[in-house]
Parts: structure tokens; C-alpha cells; sequence
């Protein structure tokens, strides 16, 4: 359309069980070996069967106290994230830039912090309030990572939350994208995390959808293979700085890619069975978004979760909308599903292997389910293609779909 501004990617960070910075990640993605483990911790739930999960085993940045006591650890994740993406953008101190209304931020995740949760269950079932506090409510609140990341940074702008779950990352880089691109901001800190809960495990453990390979951690999640037995749940955090492109070369920022089409929509028929007719049309939608044919899109992040309906669905929807071999693959099977971190942590790492030329392996994926053919999964030691489209495309429970298409520029 006329008179859209062009957004493009001036800074990114994530937090995740492989690392924080780009070369310890791409050493482990070309390691090619994931970061799964057996929680023995939790085997105090006797009723639940998975005890995988790809937990962040580092420590987080220390911060001063009065501008983090009201953040839970997905707040923490998020801000550490955020941080990071700020300093690579140079935008890590305060000022006009941020506290104009010019720089506003969206960021989601499925929830707030889980542990807070307790000390309301404490009141309402021990009728005891000797663990509620001032901030009780600011950490467990769905909104606590937009929240917080604005009152850090000082930010006057506008806030936009995207609590929906799988696809909270991709939805806040979706929206900051066309908030930027009709001229209401200039910089839009955009991205999703989540912390890690044995709540969130045992969700799809009820659901039978957890894998519960629990003396093989290194052999699952298994994206799209024959034998997988679902998913395994991971946190961390993923944040884009995006910037209106004439704003960002005014100041001299560094551009790592350009952002150019996103679709998003529902499927309206189940809340937790995905649609393929539905998920097809939010990539047409993200590629009628950029302008682009399908044939120009070189690579595709896939959700990935590993399980059958997911990796089906998705797999078909795909095929549908490329009509080819489009080369594809999934991180999840190295970070686990990271829920509403998932849609930024994977679009920075797709970005960064773009300005690679090279795209990590579906690890764990030694025998192809035949209902998912018709893609070019890559294997073996990763695929060196030079993309100048990548597409990432994230799904979620409530039949949320979203897509995201950046454009190389180095």
C-alpha cells in the first residue's frame, strides 16, 4: 500500500537454553545436539508422565532491585532479552529517543508468573494473606512483561500485549511491524517469553501430547518424524527492536534485516485441533502482505511442536501455499517449545541464519512421517542456502496463526 513506512530490525536478544549470544547459538545449533533433560525434580507429580523439559540453566543479569521488584521470572526473561536487544540497537540509555511517545513496545507471553498464582490460592483456600504483597498481582498479571519492559525503559509510547500463547512473539512482531509501518511509531520493542512451569508440561501432559521419552532426553521433541511422542516444554525469551528504516538511518543503526509481510487470523472451528485450511491462509496472507510470490521465499521456519495433529497440519498447510520442496525446519527440537517466547526467539535465530547462509537441521528426525512429505526438511549437518526471504510462521491453542516474512539487507 502507499504511503507504509518500512520497518526494519535494528537489534535482537534472546535468552534460551542454548545461550544468549548469536555465535554460543550457532555453535550448538551446529553442534547439533539439544538441551533437553530429565527433570527429576519433578517426580514428586506421581500422575504426570513427562519429566523433559529444556529449562535456561545460567544465570540472569543482576538488576537494581527497586526497577525489578515487581517482575516475576518471565518479566526477568523478557527484560534480559530486551536488554540485550536494546545495547545491539544503541538504544541502552534513557532518552528522548524512548521517553518522546515515539517508542512504544509489544510483548506477550501465555501468562504471567506462575508462583504468585500460589500466594492468591494461599487467600482464597487458607483464607491467609501473610504471602500477598504490593506486587503479587504485578508479577502474575498477563500484561507483566510489557508492563514492566515500559516502566524500565521509560517508555511514553504505545503498549500493546499479546497474551495468545504459542504465538504471543510473532503476534507483538506482527503488530509492532504495522504500528511502525502506518506511522504511530518510530521504534517498537517487540517479542514474547516464558518461564518454565511444570504446570505448562502438564497441560499437554493431559493431553497426551508431552513426550515422555524420559530416559532419552538427547532423542526428542522429534518434529515431523514417524516415531515422535510430542512435545517437551522449554522457556526463554525473544525480543526485536524494530524502527521506521528512514528513522533508524538517521541515527546510524545498523540494519540486520527488514521486516515485510505478516499474516495472522483464526481458525474458528476448534480451540485446540489446528486448521489447515485456516493455517494455509495466514502465510498467503503474510505473502500477499510482502508482495511476494511463493517461489521467492527461500527458507521456512516451521512451529514444529511434534505432535501428530501439529506437525500434520502444518506440514499439509504448508504444502498447500508452496506447491514445492520449500526447505524447512524447526528449533524446537533443540529448545523446546518455548510457548509464548517461541514466535520471537525463532524469528531472531531464522534472521541470524539468514545473514548466515546457513539454516540448522531438524535434529532427531530420522524417519519421515509420510503425512507430513512434501517439504524439504533439512537434515544432516544443516543446509548453506542464500535466502533473500525467510519466512517464520507460529500456531497457537484458541487457532491462532501467525506468519512473519523478513528480507535480507546485508
Amino acid at each position: 500500500m502507499d504511503g507504509l513506512k518500512r520497518v526494519v530490525v535494528t537489534g535482537g536478544g534472546v535468552v534460551s537454553s542454548l545461550g544468549r549470544e548469536w555465535p554460543e547459538i550457532l555453535s550448538a545449533l551446529r553442534a547439533r545436539e539439544n538441551r533437553v533433560r530429565r527433570m527429576d525434580e519433578w517426580d514428586r507429580y506421581a500422575k504426570m508422565n513427562t519429566r523433559l523439559a529444556a529449562p535456561v540453566e545460567y544465570d540472569l543479569p543482576e538488576y537494581p532491585r527497586k526497577k525489578v521488584r515487581g517482575m516475576g521470572r518471565v518479566a526477568l526473561l523478557a527484560l534480559t532479552a530486551t536488554t540485550q536487544a536494546m545495547g545491539m540497537a544503541g538504544l541502552a540509555e534513557s532518552g528522548e529517543e524512548l521517553s518522546g511517545g515515539r517508542c512504544g513496545v509489544a510483548y506477550g507471553s501465555s501468562m504471567g508468573s506462575v508462583n504468585p498464582l500460589l500466594d492468591f490460592y494461599s487467600m482464597l483456600v487458607f483464607d491467609d494473606l501473610k504471602n500477598m504483597s504490593a506486587t503479587t498481582y504485578v508479577k502474575a498479571m498477563p500484561q507483566t512483561c510489557a508492563a514492566n519492559i515500559e516502566v524500565f525503559y521509560g517508555l511514553t509510547g504505545r503498549i500493546i500485549t499479546t497474551n495468545t500463547a504459542c504465538t504471543s512473539g510473532g503476534m507483538s512482531i506482527g503488530y509492532a511491524y504495522e504500528t511502525i509501518q502506518r506511522g504511530l511509531q518510530d521504534i517498537m520493542i517487540a517479542g514474547g517469553a516464558e518461564e518454565l512451569s511444570p504446570a505448562d508440561s502438564a497441560v499437554f501432559d493431559t493431553l497426551f501430547a508431552a513426550s515422555v521419552k524420559n530416559d532419552t532426553p538427547k532423542l526428542t521433541p522429534a518434529a515431523y518424524d514417524k516415531n515422535r511422542d510430542g512435545l517437551v516444554i522449554g522457556e526463554g525469551a525473544g525480543t526485536l527492536i524494530l524502527e521506521e528504516y528512514e528513522h533508524a538511518r538517521r541515527r546510524g543503526a545498523r540494519i540486520y534485516a527488514e521486516v515485510i509481510g505478516f499474516g495472522t487470523n483464526t481458525d474458528g472451528t476448534h480451540i485446540t485441533q489446528p486448521n489447515r485450511d485456516t493455517m494455509g491462509g495466514a502465510l498467503k496472507l503474510a505473502l500477499e502482505d510482502a508482495g511476494l510470490s511463493p517461489d521467492a521465499i527461500g527458507y521456512v521456519n516451521t512451529h514444529g511442536t511434534a505432535t501428530a495433529a501439529g506437525d500434520v497440519a502444518e506440514s499439509r498447510a504448508t504444502r498447500d501455499v508452496f506447491r514445492r520442496r520449500v526447505p524447512a525446519s524447526t528449533v524446537k527440537n533443540y529448545v523446546g517449545h518455548t510457548l509464548g517466547a517461541c514466535g520471537a526467539l525463532e524469528a531472531w535465530l531464522t534472521i541470524n541464519m539468514m545473514n548466515e547462509g546457513w539454516f540448522a537441521p531438524n535434529i532427531n528426525l530420522l524417519e519421515l512421517d509420510p503425512e507430513c512429505e512434501g517439504l524439504d526438511y533439512i537434515t544432516g549437518e544443516g543446509a548453506k542456502i542464500d535466502a533473500e526471504y525467510v519466512m517464520s510462521n507460529n500456531f497457537a491453542f484458541g487457532g491462532i496463526n501467525t506468519s512473519l516474512i523478513f528480507k535480507r539487507t546485508a
